[in-house]
């Protein structure tokens, strides 16, 4: 019975584990992945570029020829002109008429050529915006993975301090309890106890702030039950960078979208400027169209009565009318510009204009391109002398920490001092992640602008 009652608890116990929702551990790729397809920006953009693309489709269409049809009736009282007799009379008359016709462009100053090439070009910069926008949005998780990262060792540091201390303050009560420490120490390790303990708060609330940023990057509703993969990460502290900044930024600037962006934006302002141009140009045109005509007064000519001479009609029927009013033309038209307000020189003022400012937002765009590389490299370098030196202080620190321990476990130094080696190891631990996690992001940003893929592993 007691083996039946021991197999029900542990099988309820087992259940409700299993019940219990699986927290959800995400890898860097897969916050990456969650992010390009759920983030709202991209899907602006997205939009943008489906946009252009209908913009790029309609100067094609552009070079169609227009046909339009339109049909009328009308309905008429009074005196008209009888279609029959081609004179006037009083008469109620009902009649149709029926057009189809349009024109061609047959020149135009190349303007739709220019038109498309313009279009084609802002298409490939836009898809550029694209996946420039995807691959910072790539580059800010990154950053925010690691700051996770970052965070969940500055809180598993300060917790291990944490414990030494309310250690100490356990031992440090039995030697004040025996006489061998003033009360004054206890105190005083106390204070360091409950000065740790807000630390350790602090460090949290930030893990969770750090939680809660990444979160709304992937546009998830809550942080709660969201983890991060810890990957195994190590540093070789004789570590170089192989290229200069030149050779990075080389490579950068042929592959950067943002950079590739400005360029084609610069080709299609080029080609805007020879759009504005055409409108000089003689334009050249081609009418065409077709006609015909209904009335139910008209009749037909019959022939003449031999008897009075006079010509004799009958019922001239709609689909007869339809197929004899039939008219046909076709006609050429030279348009000259000659004055149309300076509204050709200006339009023609403003594309150079244009054409200098995209010069010189790509020109921006590669100086910045520069100085973030620049920037990267040196905070890179100066992390990984950081790092080396941190750990050799992290080292120190520890040892002269445990000689402090044993000297203040006999009295021999005092409770501010031994404090004080305390926080000199923890900052000295803070300093090397912090090195730590610095030098890691910055040579992923370089990575990032040689177009390696983000990746810890």
């Amino acid at each position: 019975m007691r083996e039946r009652l021991l197999f029900l608890f542990v099988f309820v116990l087992f259940s409700g584990v299993a019940a219990l929702p699986q927290q959800k551990v995400w890898t860097l790729d897969e916050c990456i992945y969650h992010a390009i397809n759920n983030n709202l920006q991209i899907k602006r953009q997205e939009l943008q570029t489906k946009f252009q693309k209908n913009s790029l489709d309609l100067s094609k269409l552009n070079i169609l020829p227009t046909l339009n049809a339109s049909g009328s009736e009308n309905l008429s009282w009074g005196r008209s002109l009888d279609q029959t007799t081609y004179q006037y009379a009083e008469q109620r008359v009902i009649s149709n008429s029926f057009y189809l016709g349009g024109s061609m462009n047959l020149f135009n100053g190349l303007q739709n050529y220019n038109s498309i090439k313009k279009y084609q070009y802002e298409l490939l910069a836009g898809e550029q915006d694209l996946q420039n926008i995807k691959e910072n949005i790539s580059l800010n998780v990154a950053l925010n993975y690691l700051q996770i990262l970052l965070n969940k060792e500055l809180v598993e540091a300060t917790g291990e301090q944490l414990q030494i201390t309310l250690q100490q303050i356990e031992r440090t009560r039995k030697l004040v309890d025996a006489g061998s420490v003033a009360r004054g120490d206890l105190l005083q390790i106390e204070a360091q106890s409950a000065q740790e303990e807000l630390q350790l708060i602090n460090m949290k609330n930030q893990l969770d702030l750090s939680y809660l940023d990444i979160t709304q990057l992937l546009e998830l509703s809550t942080p709660e039950g969201f983890e991060v993969v810890t990957p195994v990460m190590s540093i070789d502290v004789n570590a170089v960078i192989g290229e200069t900044v030149e050779d990075i930024f080389l490579i950068a600037s042929g592959i950067r979208p943002n950079i590739k962006s400005s360029e084609l934006k610069l080709t299609a302002s080029e080609y805007d400027l020879r759009v504005a141009k055409g409108t000089r140009s003689p334009r050249l045109s081609m009418n065409h169209s077709v006609a015909t005509s209904y009335s139910d007064v008209r009749q037909r000519l019959l022939g003449i009565d031999p008897a009075t001479n006079s010509p004799l009609y009958g019922a001239y029927s709609f689909g007869d009318q339809f197929k004899d009013n039939r008219n046909y033309t076709l006609g050429f038209t030279l348009s000259i510009p000659i004055l149309n307000g300076w509204q050709v020189n200006k339009n023609i003022s403003n594309s150079k204009i244009s054409i200098e400012n995209n010069r010189y937002v790509l020109d921006e765009a590669k100086k910045q391109l520069y100085k973030n590389i620049q920037q990267a490299y040196a905070d890179a370098s100066a992390a990984l002398k950081k790092f080396a030196a941190s750990q050799k202080a992290v080292t120190a620190m520890e040892e002269a920490f445990r000689y402090s321990e044993q000297r203040f476990a006999v009295g021999l130094v005092t409770s501010f001092d031994y404090n004080m080696s305390k926080n000199q190891l923890l900052k000295a631990q803070s300093d090397l992640l912090q090195a730590k996690y610095e030098y890691i992001f910055k040579t992923k940003v370089l990575d990032f602008h040689k177009g390696v893929p983000l990746s810890l592993n």
